[in-house]
Parts: structure tokens; sequence; C-alpha cells
């Protein structure tokens, strides 16, 4: 079988397991199940029907043009562990919960999520980034870092398939069959997989920082591509993780659509970096981000003070806090566009300094050639503007020489 039928096998197989997925998310999407605590149903599980088929087709395109590289075929098992795994959680979820007794094998479908899923895919992740972008380690020493990955995977897979007892909610009605030893040693097992697959993941991320510091050109662009997506998916998990410890009700469907649209960004940045495509629209990308990012928080951050504010200088005119977020409002919509300039300007200054200083010479430039006349001197200081903003090999200017009428 060829590398490009052996994708397109992958790629059709995750389809053929997201397609019922669907069907049964769609099925359950008006009732509410125990499972909804854990945001794994409904839009969660949505969310991560989305990853698996986005690892799925960056996976297939990487392997069927580049077969030689190890990601492509990574990212392939990446989504189909995800989908198997979504597949049997949303079929015992409708089975037992949405509608009791009118599916059979609810239980088996429990027991069936339990073998894989999201889990071993983590660690898979983690070792696809050790590798990125040629499929390579950077070096021997990081062997270490890749057999973490590897045996993470292994404990967390044989932790949770074969641990004894009931399954984790909120399926605990349901004993594993194939539960074996102790609860204690499965247990401890899926722990050190975690904490093995977690040090994978992180050595991934220091690899990559030393890789991004040595690279240039095109690695260095590719390397961009995916540090974005690690970022956005840090940024997500840190906000996650926060929202735990400020004990956050009724957010967990939240909590799992953001972290499985932020793992979505890996494969899609990925595949963009692999397949060269658009390779170099990552300064922008990062750019508006950074821009954008900022004035989101700024104007959040304004909105929140002023309306807390005016509520507190209102409070002894008004009840309620109508008139406070009706101010606000008016007073955050007027400060988007001067808060955009400053921000863009902070960017540009701090992270694309080139960029800020040739825009600055080009503005002095402007205002100096009003005043200029004499062309001998014009010609002088525009190829030197020129060299000090573009920095090419070398500048010539050519001048059309003067018609008669121009005489």
């Amino acid at each position: 079988m060829t590398a490009r039928r052996a994708a397109g096998l992958a790629w059709a197989l995750c389809v053929a397991i997201a397609l019922p997925t669907l069907v049964l998310l769609a099925l359950g999407a008006s009732e509410s199940t125990p499972a909804d605590e854990f945001g794994l149903s409904g839009f969660g599980g949505l969310a991560f029907l989305v990853a698996a088929l986005a690892f799925a087709t960056t996976g297939a395109l990487v392997a069927s043009r580049l077969p030689s590289n190890p990601i492509g075929w990574i990212f392939c098992v990446i989504g189909l562990l995800i989908a198997a795994g979504n597949l049997p959680y949303q079929y015992a979820d409708y089975a037992l919960f949405v509608s009791p007794g009118s599916l059979p094998g609810g239980e088996t479908a429990a027991v069936l999520q339990n073998l894989g899923g999201l889990p071993p895919a983590f660690g898979l992740l983690g070792l696809s980034l050790l590798l990125f972008p040629n499929g390579r380690l950077p070096s021997r020493r990081w062997l270490p870092a890749a057999a973490a990955g590897v045996i993470g995977v292994t404990a967390l897979a044989v932790g949770l398939a074969f641990r004894p007892g009931p399954l984790d909610e909120p399926f605990e009605g349901v004993r594993n069959p194939f539960g074996v030893g102790s609860f204690e040693l499965m247990d401890s097992l899926s722990g050190l997989g975690w904490l093995l697959s977690a040090v994978a993941v992180a050595l991934a991320a220091a690899s990559m920082i030393i890789r991004l510091r040595r690279s240039s050109g095109q690695e260095r662009q590719q390397l961009k591509w995916i540090g974005l997506a690690a970022a956005g998916a840090g940024v997500v998990m840190l906000v996650n993780v926060f929202s735990f410890f400020l004990e956050v009700k009724g957010i967990s469907q939240v909590r799992i659509v953001v972290v499985g649209l932020a793992f979505v960004g890996f494969p899609v940045a990925a595949g963009i970096a692999i397949l060269r495509h658009r390779l170099y629209d990552i300064d922008v990308v990062i750019n508006r981000t950074l821009v954008y990012g900022g004035l989101t928080a700024t104007l959040l951050a304004s909105y929140l003070g002023l309306v807390l504010l005016l509520q507190f200088v209102l409070s002894g005119v008004t009840e309620g806090s109508g008139p406070a977020v009706a101010g606000s409002t008016l007073a955050v919509a007027a400060l988007v566009r001067p808060a955009r300039a400053r921000i863009q300007a902070a960017v540009d200054r701090r992270f694309y300094r080139r960029k800020y200083d040739a825009a600055r010479t080009l503005e002095s430039f402007g205002t100096r050639l009003r005043d200029e006349v004499d062309l001998d001197a014009l010609g002088r200081e525009l190829r030197g503007v020129v060299a000090d903003t573009m920095q090419p090999a070398h500048v010539s200017l050519w001048l059309r020489a003067p018609t008669d009428a121009a005489q």
C-alpha cells in the first residue's frame, strides 16, 4: 500500500467514526446528563470532534506528501485516538443517560471509551512537537525526552485500560471487565503516564525554543507557526487552571470547548509550516494576535473598572447598574481607535523594531521631501532611505530624461 493510500485510509476512518458521533451529539443536544458536568458531551464533544478531524486531515496531507516525516503519521494516530474515544463516550452517554435502554451495549461503550481517547493523544502531541519540523530530534541528547513521551503514552494506555473497579465519572456505575492487579497499582501507572507525558511536552517546548534561537530562514518561520499555536494553547490551559482555583461554577462545557478548539491550532499551524502554504504570513499573524489580544484585554479591564467605578459614584443617585453599564459601554467604544493605535505602536516598537524604525524613517523623509528642490541631493537621500529601510544588496536610481515639451 502506498503512503498516499494509507494516509487517505486513516483520514477516511476518522471521518467514518466522526459521522455517528455527530449524530449522537445532535440527538442528545437537548438533554441534560451527568456527562454535562465534565463538559465532554454537547459542545465539548463537538469541539474534540473538530480537533480529531483537524489532526487527521493535517496528518493525511503531510503523510501523503512527505511520507518520510513521522509527524504526519503521528497526527493521523492522534486524530484516530481522539475520535475513537469520543464515539463510545457519546454512545454511552446516550444509551445510559439520555435515553436509557434505547440502544444496546451502553456499558460496553463506557468501557471502550476508557481504553483510549485524549490521554494517550496528549503524550503523542509532545512527541510530534519534539520532532518538529523535519521529523528528526534536534540531537541524540534528546532521546530521553522522546523515550519519556513513548513510555508515558504506554503507561497511560495500560493504566487506564486495566485498572480494576468502577470507571471514572460519569460512568462510575460500570465496572471495568478488563481490570487486573490492584486499583492502586494501575492508578499509579496511569499517574506516571500523565507525568511522563507532561515532561515530554515540556521538553518539547524547550527543544523548540532552542531550535528557534539557532534557526534562520524557512525553518525559523516554521517554528514561529507552531510556537504561536503552543502559546495560544498555553494561555488557554493557564486560564483553565485558574478557573479551577477560583472555583468558577457552571463553565465545564466552556472549559472543554475552549481547550478542544485551542488544540485545533496545533495541526493547523503544523500543516501550514510543513507544507509551506503561506509560510511567511506568520509575522503578520503574530502582529495582529498581539495587537488585538492586547486590545481585548485593555478594553475588558477598562470596561469592568468603569462599571465598578460608576456604580460606586452613582450609588447614591440611582438604583441598579443600568446607567453605569451604559456609560461604560460608551466610554469603551470611544477608546477603541486610540487604544488600538497606541498598542500597535507599542507592539511595533517592542517586537518589530526594524519595521518601526523603517516607518519613522519614511515619515521623516516624506516631511523633508516637500522642501527639497535639488535633484541630486534628493537622489542621494532617496538611495540612503531605501538602503536603511529595505537593506538591499545594492541601490540604483534611474531617472527618465526630460522631454522637449517639459523643457
